[in-house]
């Protein structure tokens, strides 16, 4: 029997850093509603350990589909945590948080689902054929690192907003301006940008997909 015959994907080293990713966003969510600062430090390396485990793919040539999905998954279900809670502490943005939570669920839910059925090998594959703003988000790893770390950042920001804001910079009109605020201000436009991408990719996804289905149908259509 062949090495390769013995593999076990489960096992895979990145597959063991997503795993790790997984408890330490568990024990972040625990800690979330009364420790800021565990909370924080566990969040944020859990994040960091996004980036840490495509390199080890690579370097390991253990790349996976179970790995990719993996990681989308974590991705997408301790972000949607964070801002389940933020949707509680700030309750007259619970809407906005709501919207955010499911365009970034639908977003990246489409694009897979549409690159499997386009039967690339990954959703970071796009094609030229797609918008170009997607291809220079997929295609530079620093790029997506950078927005991704940004949008991630500023989530936390607005979660140490509801704690405490730091030591006091200037004040404007008897308005206290902390530290923290000023790092959110500044991070926001990532944010932002990153919305705009999220809707880009959900159009590029659905239009995949429309494409998709008249292509079987006029393959029905010839067979008929």
């Amino acid at each position: 029997m062949s090495s390769k015959q013995q593999e076990n994907v489960f096992l895979f080293v990145p597959n063991i850093i997503g795993y790790t990713r997984v408890i330490l966003a568990a024990i972040a969510l625990y800690y979330m509603p009364e420790a800021p600062i565990q909370c924080v430090a566990l969040y944020s390396v859990s994040c960091l350990l996004d980036a840490v485990d495509g390199h080890a793919a690579r370097y390991f040539n253990q790349c996976s589909k179970f790995g990719a999905v993996l990681d989308m998954v974590t991705d997408r279900c301790t972000t949607t945590c964070l801002m389940c809670y933020l949707a509680q502490v700030y309750p007259s943005w619970s809407l906005f948080f709501q919207f955010l939570i499911s365009l970034d669920l639908s977003s990246h839910y489409m694009h897979m689902y549409s690159s499997l059925s386009s039967g690339v090998s990954s959703h970071k594959v796009i094609s030229k054929k797609q918008n170009f703003i997607l291809r220079a988000y997929y295609s530079n790893n620093l790029v997506l690192f950078c927005f991704c770390a940004g949008n991630e950042l500023f989530f936390i920001l607005l979660y140490i907003l509801a704690f405490n804001a730091g030591p006091e910079v200037f004040s404007v009109a008897g308005f206290s301006v902390c530290l923290v605020h000023i790092l959110t201000i500044l991070i926001f436009p990532i944010c932002a940008i990153k919305q705009i991408i999220n809707c880009i990719q959900f159009g590029g996804a659905a239009k995949t997909l429309a494409r998709i289905d008249l292509e079987e149908r006029q393959k029905i259509a010839k067979k008929e």
